[in-house]
């Protein structure tokens, strides 16, 4: 179902000329261009090759045999015996030291103690913790895409308080440009404020040819053509909620041991399995006519067998050593990466808290600036200060603008990446 969302997603931005991409659409469509995603394809199919094989198990075995003997002694009638047989005229020429067969074993299992069964399970618990193990390399994704996706909005940001500053000294530029003619600003000062204006659209230049670079750059990572980015809504995490999949993977990791550890119940169990067995060759079964008779004949038996090893008791319990070690070593890496996570958690909320701090004292910085602007503009209409004065607080008052600009996408980065740490 996610695959036809994403498939649907993306031809409504087709149709749309991707006017408009969001961050969720940019993660989702640079999960499914990673080379990585074609990994839970290929565990899948393995996983269900390996099951199917071995339930098989259950399937007739048959083996086909040929081997050819040479033995140093043989079954052989008395000596007693043999004379009295002679005098009856019986010849017996004995079993042959040189021997051979060719035949054919079935067995048929009827109870393995669940063997087959915890062998399945096994397998299927191994390909959940490569599943999970690929969520843990394709999550990552997800920052790089933020990464890129907020260094994206913070150019535009960038541009567009740039675009501002030029429509502000434009307009400073023709009202110098008016006094000039008038005689009552000097040319210095028109010509001041003029490459003021030029050099801020040389800053424009320089912005948009690497916003262009950086556009490129996420539309290849993410397989769709990234033209305009939205900034994402401001969002609130819960700190209690940890849904990252490096913790899926450590349950995953547990439920595999815990399967390992009924597999070594199911070695102590005995079996039970019908047997059948075929072969020509020499000797036979009838062991009294092949002493007579050197010739190659058909012989079969059927019947049950009853097996059970208790070999595995030698190793049980270091096996079940081996298998509480591992689900230490499963919990010891989630122990591991939550204390890890939890810093992580805490620092990104310490930043979003100083950022909103910041962005608060940008708002009356730029009040103030402004404010300082405006009179200087006013003073330079009434000669009281020259050019570079106003010039000076134009540039103020837009750093203060770009300052704020940074903070908010700053800030809301860090809400961002706070979600990418809980996974909500």
């Amino acid at each position: 179902m996610k695959k036809i969302a994403f498939l649907v997603a993306s031809a409504l931005l087709t149709l749309t000329g991707y006017a408009h991409t969001t961050l969720q659409q940019c993660q989702q469509a640079a999960e499914q261009n990673y080379p990585l995603i074609r990994q839970y394809d290929l565990i899948g199919s393995t996983a269900e090759l390996t099951v199917a094989n071995i339930g098989r198990g259950w399937l007739p075995q048959v083996t086909a045999t040929a081997q050819a003997t040479l033995q140093s002694r043989v079954t052989a009638w008395p000596e007693q015996m043999q004379a009295l047989l002679q005098q009856m005229g019986v010849d017996l020429k004995g079993i042959k030291k040189d021997q051979y067969r060719i035949g054919i074993d079935v067995n048929q299992m009827l109870y393995d103690g669940g063997s087959i069964a915890r062998q399945q399970e096994i397998a299927r618990r191994q390909a959940d913790v490569q599943q999970a193990q690929t969520d843990v390399g394709l999550y990552a994704v997800r920052q790089r895409v933020n990464e890129l996706y907020f260094a994206l909005l913070l150019l535009d940001e960038q541009l567009a308080l740039n675009r501002d500053l030029q429509t502000l000294l434009a307009a400073n530029e023709k009202k110098l440009q008016s006094l000039y003619k008038r005689g009552v600003a000097a040319e210095c000062d028109y010509n001041t404020v003029r490459a003021e204006r030029l050099t801020t659209e040389q800053q424009t230049t320089d912005l948009s040819a690497q916003r262009a670079t950086l556009a490129r750059l996420l539309s290849a990572f993410c397989g769709i053509e990234v033209d305009s980015v939205v900034k994402p809504a401001v969002t609130q995490t819960d700190p209690q909620l940890n849904q990252r999949p490096e913790l899926r993977l450590a349950d995953a990791q547990l439920r595999l041991a815990d399967a390992q550890e009924r597999m070594l119940d199911t070695a102590l169990r005995p079996r039970l399995s019908l047997f059948a067995q075929g072969y020509y060759g020499y000797p036979g079964l009838n062991m009294f006519d092949d002493m007579m008779r050197h010739r190659w004949t058909l012989n079969g038996l059927v019947g049950a067998r009853l097996t059970w090893n208790i070999g595995a008791l030698y190793t049980r319990r270091n096996d079940k050593a081996k298998l509480q070690l591992q689900r230490l070593q499963a919990e010891n890496s989630r122990d591991v990466f939550l204390f890890n996570n939890r810093l992580q958690q805490q620092q990104q909320t310490d930043d979003i808290e100083r950022l909103r701090t910041m962005v608060e004292a940008d708002n009356e910085i730029i009040r103030l600036r402004a404010s300082v602007r405006h009179a200087a503009e006013s003073k330079l209409s009434h000669g009281i200060i020259d050019v570079n004065e106003l010039i000076k607080e134009i540039n103020a008052e837009n750093a203060a603008r770009v300052k704020q600009s940074i903070h908010q996408i700053e800030m809301l980065k860090q809400i961002y990446d706070l979600k990418y740490t809980t996974n909500q």
